[in-house]
């Protein structure tokens, strides 16, 4: 799973506290989280740095809240595609298009992990990244093993490195997408990728051409 405009995640517990994690988030994925002070944050909010604290205890915290969010949502989709029983490729486009969509829910937080998560799972408190990330790559491996088993996928996939090459082609793009910002959404954004790599670049040719 890797910047430049950004929106607030969806995680508002209450209105106030929802609008300064966005805050954060934004900052976060902007300037990197060691670059970020509370202060920087509070600023942005208008308030002081002291009553940021009246809502979360720590900077850590913030950045907590706004991965595990993002976390939680887009594993819980993954796990929902994947129980749907469908085919090899089916699930694979599915997979793909979620993770795009992402990019309009959480883009900030999708920024923020792919700066920062590997540095984060150091961290005690950060330790479900690599959790998540062990999954990730179970699932997005078994669909591409099943897909060259049932003839879905070409017989000499090398499962690994298609794995690795779809791992860091899809998220890489949220360093380029903007949110509501220009003409290419999530869906054209999802459907050329797939293009892409389902069926390649080069027009299929009639006979004798």
């Amino acid at each position: 799973m890797y910047h430049d405009g950004v929106t607030a995640p969806e995680a508002p517990k209450s209105t106030r506290r929802g609008e300064l994690l966005g805050l954060a988030a934004q900052l976060f994925a902007e300037r990197g989280l060691r670059a970020t002070t509370v202060r920087d944050i509070a600023d942005a909010a208008g308030i002081l740095s002291g009553s940021l604290y009246h809502h979360f205890d720590s900077k850590e915290s913030m950045v907590d809240e706004i991965l595990r969010g993002f976390l939680d949502d887009l594993f819980g989709r993954y796990r929902e595609i994947v129980a749907e029983g469908l085919s090899s490729r089916d699930t694979l486009e599915a997979l793909v298009i979620a993770s795009y969509e992402s990019f309009d829910r959480w883009h900030a937080a999708v920024a923020i992990y792919q700066a920062e998560a590997k540095r984060l799972s150091e961290s005690e408190r950060f330790t479900y990244i690599a959790e998540y990330n062990r999954e990730f790559r179970a699932l997005w491996h078994q669909v591409l093993a099943n897909g060259v088993a049932d003839g879905s996928f070409r017989a000499e996939l090398d499962v690994e490195l298609a794995y690795r090459f779809l791992r860091d082609t899809v998220w890489v793009a949220v360093r380029w997408y903007q949110p509501g910002g220009g003409t290419i959404t999530v869906d054209n954004l999802a459907k050329q990728y797939l293009t892409i790599v389902l069926d390649g670049l080069t027009a299929s040719r009639a006979p004798g051409e």
